[in-house]
C-alpha cells in the first residue's frame, strides 16, 4: 500500500509545486507584455499609422527571443465599424501574406477581443492550439489608446518555451513525469520480482522442512533445495540444526535406555534379594511381612517411575526425530484393542468398536499409538469388572475424532482442568498426590503433548449417564 500511495501522494505535491510555476511564468510573461506596450506607448500616440517600416523595425527590438509581435490599428472614426489595420509584426511578414495572416486572427477569435480590449480599454489573454494540435499558443492582447485611435499590440508565445512547467499540458505528459514514471515502473518491477523470489525461496524452506518432518529427504535437504545465493548461509544453518535435533533425538533414546537399564537391574536384585527374607520371615510375624509388603510397594513404585521415564524420553524422542506419515486411526484403535484384550478380558470388559474407514492423518505412528495405548489403557483401569468400552473413530471433511468412552466412576469436575497436567493423577482411594501411588501421572500429559504436537486437541469430560470420555481430533489428511 505504501509503494502504490508513495507517487500518488508526489505526484500531487510536484502537481501543485508546478501549478504555482505555471501562474508565475503566466504572469511574468503577460507582465513583460505589458512592458513592451508601455514602452512603445509614446511613440504609438505621436506616430503615424502608415509607417509601417519604421514600426517593424521598433517591434524586432523585442521579438528577438521568438515572441511573436503583432501591432494593429483602429482608427478612431472607424471605431463602431470594428475595422482594423494590420501595421507591422515582429518576425516581419510580407505584404501579400497579410490577408492570410488577418484570416487567422479572425478564425481564433483574436480579432472580436481586439475590438472588445479597445472599447473597454482593458487587456486580455487568450489560449489557443496550432492547427497541428501539437503547440500551444499564448496571445496577450494589450490595446493602447492614441488621439488618432486605438493601437493593439498582441504578443505571442508558444508555451512549450516556458522554462520547465506544464503550461499548455497536462502535467504527466512532461518529460521529468514520464521519467520519473518509467523508472518507478522499473523499480517496481524490480522489487516485485525480488519479494516473488524471496516468498518462493520461503515457500520451498517451508517445502523442506514438511518433508524433512514427514522423513522423505534426506541431509543438507536446504542448502540442495535453494536457489538464492543470499540465503545460502540460511540454508545451511537449517541444515545444521536438523542434523543437532537428530543427534539430540538419538542422545535423548540412547539415555533413555541406559537410565532405564541402569534401574532397573538393581531393582531386580532387590527383589531376588528379598526372597529369602520373605521365605524366613515367620507367619505369624505380622510386623515382617506388612515391612515386606511396603518394600515390595515400594520397588512397584520406583519400577514404575523408571518406565514412566523411559516411555517419557522416547516419546520426546520420537516428537522430535518421528516422521509424520499418513496414519489410519480406525486401524491403529483396532490393534490398540488386540493388544489390550488378554487385560481386559481378565476383568470381564468387552469393547464396542465404530471406526469409520479413511480416517487417515498425518503423524509418526508412535506418537499416535503410544496417544490410543494410553487412553485405553486409563479406561480399561478406571473400568468396573463387566464393564463396557466404547471407541469411537469418526471421520469429517477436515477432522478425525477419535473417542474413548468408559463407564467408571468419572472425574471430580474441579479436578477436570488439571487432568491433562504432568504428573498429576486422580483415582478412587487414592490422593491427588501420587507420591505413594503406582500411577506415574505422565500418561495423559503425554496425551495431550503428542496430540498437539500433531496439530490436533485433547479434552475430557464425565459422562451424562456416568463415566468417562476422551475426545481427540486431529486434522485429516487429504
Amino acid at each position: 500500500m505504501i509503494f502504490i500511495a508513495l507517487p500518488v501522494v508526489l505526484y500531487g505535491q510536484f502537481e501543485s509545486a508546478d501549478r504555482q510555476m505555471r501562474e508565475l511564468v503566466t504572469r511574468a510573461i503577460q507582465n513583460r507584455s505589458a512592458l513592451i506596450a508601455d514602452a512603445l506607448a509614446p511613440k504609438l500616440r505621436s506616430a503615424d499609422p502608415s509607417s509601417q517600416v519604421a514600426f517593424n523595425d521598433e517591434l524586432a527590438r523585442y521579438g528577438s527571443d521568438g515572441t511573436v509581435l503583432k501591432l494593429i490599428f483602429q482608427p478612431a472614426e472607424q471605431r463602431h465599424e470594428g475595422r482594423f489595420y494590420f501595421v507591422a509584426s515582429a518576425p516581419q511578414i510580407r505584404a501579400d501574406e497579410v490577408a492570410a495572416e488577418l484570416d487567422e486572427l479572425g478564425n481564433r477569435g483574436i480579432l472580436q477581443r481586439l475590438s472588445d480590449a479597445c472599447m473597454w480599454d482593458a487587456p486580455h489573454e487568450l489560449r489557443y492550439k496550432q492547427a497541428s494540435g501539437a503547440v500551444e499558443l499564448l496571445t496577450s492582447i494589450i490595446p493602447i489608446r492614441s488621439p488618432r485611435g486605438c493601437w493593439v499590440l498582441t504578443s505571442t508565445h508558444r508555451t512549450s518555451d516556458f522554462l520547465n512547467t506544464s503550461i499548455g499540458r497536462p502535467y504527466w505528459e512532461t518529460r521529468e513525469i514520464r521519467l520519473a514514471a518509467a523508472i518507478y515502473l522499473v523499480l517496481a518491477v524490480v522489487t516485485l520480482l525480488i519479494a516473488l523470489s524471496i516468498r518462493l525461496s520461503l515457500r520451498r524452506f517451508r517445502s523442506v522442512a514438511a518433508e524433512i518432518g514427514q522423513g522423505r529427504i534426506g541431509d543438507n535437504a536446504f542448502a540442495n533445495r535453494n536457489v538464492v545465493p543470499e540465503l545460502s548461509s540460511v540454508a545451511r544453518d537449517f541444515d545444521k540444526l536438523v542434523h543437532e535435533l537428530h543427534g539430540v533425538s538419538q542422545q535423548i533414546r540412547q539415555s533413555a535406555e541406559d537410565k532405564a537399564h541402569s534401574f532397573k537391574t538393581p531393582l531386580a536384585t532387590i527383589r531376588s534379594a528379598l526372597e529369602p527374607v520373605r521365605r524366613a520371615v515367620p507367619p505369624d510375624n505380622a510386623r515382617a511381612r506388612r515391612s515386606l509388603e511396603i518394600v515390595d510397594s515400594a520397588l512397584d513404585r520406583l519400577l514404575a517411575l523408571v518406565v514412566a521415564a523411559q516411555r517419557q524420553d522416547i516419546s520426546t524422542a520420537d516428537l522430535i526425530e518421528a516422521p509424520r506419515v499418513p496414519v489410519d486411526v480406525a486401524l491403529l484403535a483396532g490393534d490398540a484393542v488386540l493388544h489390550f484384550r488378554e487385560l481386559a478380558a481378565g476383568r470381564e470388559i468387552r469393547f464396542i468398536r465404530q471406526l469409520d474407514q479413511g480416517a487417515i492423518v498425518r503423524a509418526g505412528r508412535g506418537m499416535l499409538e503410544e496417544v490410543i495405548q494410553c487412553v485405553l489403557e486409563n479406561a480399561i483401569s478406571f473400568s468396573p469388572r463387566g464393564g463396557t468400552i466404547r471407541i469411537t473413530v469418526e471421520a469429517a471433511d477436515s477432522v478425525v475424532e477419535l473417542r474413548v468412552e468408559d463407564e467408571g466412576p468419572g472425574v471430580d469436575p474441579s479436578l477436570l482442568p488439571h487432568l491433562f497436567e504432568r504428573y498429576f493423577s486422580s483415582r478412587p482411594g487414592e490422593p491427588s498426590d501420587t507420591s505413594s501411588s503406582e500411577h506415574a501421572g505422565i500418561g495423559l500429559w503425554l496425551v495431550r503433548r503428542n496430540v498437539e504436537a500433531l496439530g490436533g486437541r485433547v479434552t475430557a469430560a464425565n459422562r451424562a449417564r456416568g463415566g468417562f470420555a476422551v475426545t481427540i481430533g486431529l486434522p485429516r489428511c487429504t
